[in-house]
């Protein structure tokens, strides 16, 4: 056999091969690198704080070392004053965390990057938060902007916080993922619309930011289709938007309602989780999920109409600001995302 028939038959599978040995092994570099980095600016840190204690280390100290170690290190970045004064806030903000000798290098902090970090402790006081973002973090790839942007829309505080019926309708753990997946409530604050808006205009907004919607719906969300058709009896059904969950293996019904939620509203969305379970979902499927998003709703009204309904459905409220009736001088004003970034890569 001609060699050019063998190089062809099985070269382009040994490149992918080695590709992917060269990329995973660039991510493992980059992340001892980045751990390497990490501890130690928190051994800086430690220092610094202890001369702070226990000589009374000013601003003028600080700005002589970061001075000194520019000298010393001139093609090292991250020595400025203003990090220095990080680093010390760094090793502040997670000195009391109990963690047993010789293990405390394995504390998450230590598997995001700098910039990760320093966000968490200006922007976030609470410990178990920071720690619940850290962990969606290293879960889900976030970058820097990503995770700024899940901050300020304070994610922590409405995640899982949706009213279901999933306990009693769907397996535990398929309960207990269904229930962190969803939120309350959701923040379409990219969506501009009338005061009396209607569903279709609040679902052509939607579908119009398909991106951000999917990025405020979370992780593992396919977008299936908008108005999608079931035939059931000879009539014709359309679901306001329908999506595949990729980690729920399963069709997510979404209905949006201009108003509050009524419990009729429930009776729908069990009719369609029933066509749906019927006519789209496969064998390997799990059960489909209904969300019914409604600017706004009682909490005891949902209850008793989610009560003794068999498919697992949610309510969640909605929310959206109307960025347009900002002031202009007041819009121009407002530092975008990019120009934080910035100031932080400055520093």
């Amino acid at each position: 056999m001609p060699e050019t028939a063998v190089i062809s038959s099985g070269y382009k599978q040994l490149l992918q091969e080695i590709k992917q040995k060269v990329h995973s092994s660039q991510i493992k570099a980059a992340l001892s690198v980045n751990k390497e980095l990490i501890q130690l600016y928190w051994e800086i840190g430690k220092a610094l704080s202890q001369k702070q204690r226990e000589e009374n280390w000013g601003t003028k100290a600080v700005e002589k070392l970061a001075k000194d170690l520019k000298f010393a290190f001139p093609d090292l970045k991250g020595f400025s004053r203003t990090n220095l004064f990080r680093m010390s806030g760094f090793y502040q903000a997670y000195e009391i965390v109990p963690q047993a000798v010789g293990l405390f290098q394995n504390h998450p902090i230590f598997s995001i990057p700098w910039g990760h970090n320093i966000l968490l402790i200006e922007k976030i006081n609470s410990y178990e938060k920071r720690i619940w973002y850290i962990q969606q973090t290293i879960e889900n790839g976030w970058s820097r902007n990503v995770l700024l942007h899940w901050i300020t829309s304070n994610l922590y505080e409405r995640q899982g916080k949706t009213i279901t019926n999933f306990k009693e309708t769907l397996p535990p753990i398929q309960s207990d993922l269904a229930q962190a997946t969803l939120k309350d409530p959701y923040c379409f604050d990219f969506l501009t619309i009338r005061k009396q808006f209607d569903e279709k205009e609040l679902e052509g907004g939607l579908v119009e930011h398909i991106q951000r919607f999917l990025t405020e719906l979370g992780h593992g969300f396919a977008f299936m289709g908008r108005q999608y058709p079931l035939k059931v009896a000879g009539d014709t059904y359309h679901l306001d938007l329908l999506f595949y969950h990729t980690k729920l293996h399963c069709y997510v019904v979404v209905e949006l309602k201009a108003g509050s939620f009524e419990p009729r509203d429930a009776g729908q969305m069990n009719f369609y989780l029933s066509a749906t379970d019927d006519l789209l979902k496969e064998p390997e499927d799990k059960p489909s999920i209904g969300l019914l998003l409604c600017k706004d709703k009682k909490g005891l009204k949902v209850e008793y109409a989610l009560r003794d309904v068999r498919k697992p459905i949610g309510v969640a409220e909605y929310e959206t600001q109307i960025l347009d009736s900002l002031p202009n001088e007041f819009k121009s004003s407002l530092p975008s995302i990019e120009e934080i970034e910035q100031e932080l890569n400055d520093n």
